[in-house]
């Protein structure tokens, strides 16, 4: 990684909203920054499966909320 450039936040959301920047990126490097991105468990809520499966159209899987 350079240590001598950097990048803003505006850059860096700038990027993922191009879709022309998104696509230089591999489906391996999407699912690197995917799983990577989040905080922790809090951000892992079942209405944000529930949008990110709408969003991609996935009908097969579906999220249970369990209470604790």
């Amino acid at each position: 990684m350079s240590t001598t450039n950097t990048i803003t936040r505006e850059d860096f959301l700038a990027f993922f909203r191009d879709d022309e920047c998104l696509n230089t990126l591999s489906p391996a490097d999407r699912i690197e920054v995917f799983s990577t991105i989040l905080l922790g468990s809090s951000d892992f809520k079942k209405e944000l499966f529930d949008s990110i499966f709408s969003d991609y159209c996935v009908s097969h899987l579906d999220v249970i909320e369990v209470e604790e």
